[in-house]
């Protein structure tokens, strides 16, 4: 039974790893997740170095003092063209500043005078210099009512008489836990996508050109031939999250979290955990693209059924992004739901007991058992085997 199954195996180890379609898919995903991150998280450093705000000005010679703060604080001032408008809806220009010819009369009498800032709300790629342009005019507006509360013997408290102070108890590791919360879906789907092309073939694949009944006519259990196809596809889906697990180790290691405040554990223990958290579901999503690679009529329908699979590993987490819920112990023993719940703790740097770990893995493996059973019982029948109308 054992040789059987081990040749059966490498049988299909080597005539996929052989096959360049297969490599390349499986590691084009484990690949895509690590790069996906690399990319946000260096646009994200990118946009947290701060660039000298150039702020065009209209009516500059109306408020020489507050030019003279903004110029001050780094601000490079210069004409706005008069077309400024214009400029702005295009893009040209991210902000501009205006200052009316009554300002120097408001703000001389002690009125409130004011400024327009003219900008886009539309366009995202300017809102850090309208952000930054607000605030440089916020607080020389506070500034300056200070001064005047003082010119009249008056704290400046008198005016803010209650200042809400944030304590944030977060660590850097949680906080960077909270970004990189997509990191289990991308593990989780990886169990689904490494094995895919495996599972269509060796069911699917073999049947369409007429492999797959000579190899049932042998005097060999069907239970035996079933659980070396399946580990073959559970070699191929664990090769793909250990490959893009390393991918995110890399990452971490690469990116400048300091620079935006962050900070992310990803040690052996973490790594373990993850580990640990994810690669038992391979054992269930395997069995499972086998049961439907079977069931199907075509290779052509196992692809597709199989494409749409991978669509459920996204499921939780749009359903707890749009209602969180509080975890509970009972819930790491949801297939799916349990390991990215799991890895996502695991990234907090959670102190996790042994029982999350074994409700997960237990669920994998009684969803694998039953995924097995039903593939083997469907390798009986004769309408599966030939192929269905």
């Amino acid at each position: 039974m054992r040789r059987l199954v081990g040749s059966v195996l490498r049988k299909e180890l080597t005539d996929h790893v052989r096959d360049r379609r297969t490599l390349s898919s499986s590691l084009l995903w484990a690949v895509f997740g690590p790069l996906v991150f690399l990319a946000t998280f260096q646009l994200m450093s990118n946009m947290m170095r701060d660039k000298p705000l150039e702020l065009p000005v209209v009516g500059r010679q109306h408020a020489p003092s507050l030019m003279a703060f903004l110029e001050r604080q780094g601000v490079t001032l210069k004409e706005a063209p008069s077309d400024y408008e214009a400029r702005v809806r295009t893009g040209v220009l991210d902000v501009v500043l205006v200052v009316p010819e009554g300002y120097g009369r408001d703000f001389s009498t002690g009125r409130t005078a004011d400024v327009s800032l003219i900008m886009d709300s539309s366009r995202t790629a300017a809102r850090k210099s309208v952000q930054r342009a607000r605030m440089m005019v916020e607080i020389y507006s506070r500034q300056v009512g200070d001064q005047r509360l003082y010119a009249r013997g008056m704290a400046p408290e008198l005016a803010m008489p209650v200042d809400v102070e944030e304590l944030d108890l977060s660590t850097p590791e949680r906080t960077a836990a909270t970004l990189f919360n997509m990191l289990p879906l991308f593990l989780v789907m990886a169990t689904f996508t490494g094995g895919l092309q495996v599972a269509s073939d060796t069911m699917a694949g073999e049947r369409e050109r007429g492999s797959l009944e000579p190899l049932l006519l042998n005097p060999a259990p069907r239970g035996a031939l079933v659980a070396g196809k399946w580990l073959a596809t559970v070699t191929m889906a664990a090769s793909t999250v250990l490959v893009s697990l390393l991918g995110f180790v890399l990452v971490v290691r690469a990116v400048p979290l300091e620079e935006l405040g962050l900070k992310a554990r990803m040690d052996a223990p973490i790594v373990l955990g993850m580990v640990l958290a994810v690669l038992p579901l391979t054992l269930a999503a395997s069995a499972v693209q086998l049961w439907v690679s079977t069931y199907a009529r075509s290779f052509k329908e196992s692809q597709t059924y199989l494409s749409l699979l991978t669509v459920v590993p996204t499921l939780p987490g749009m359903l707890l992004a749009m209602s969180p819920v509080q975890t509970q112990t009972w819930m790491f023993a949801v297939p799916v739901a349990g390991q990215q719940m799991l890895a996502a703790e695991v990234m907090r740097g959670e102190a996790l007991g042994p029982l999350p770990f074994l409700l997960a893995a237990a669920s994998s493996v009684l969803l694998a058992l039953v995924g097995l059973r039903v593939t083997t019982g469907l390798l009986s029948k004769e309408k599966i085997v030939f192929g269905r109308a």
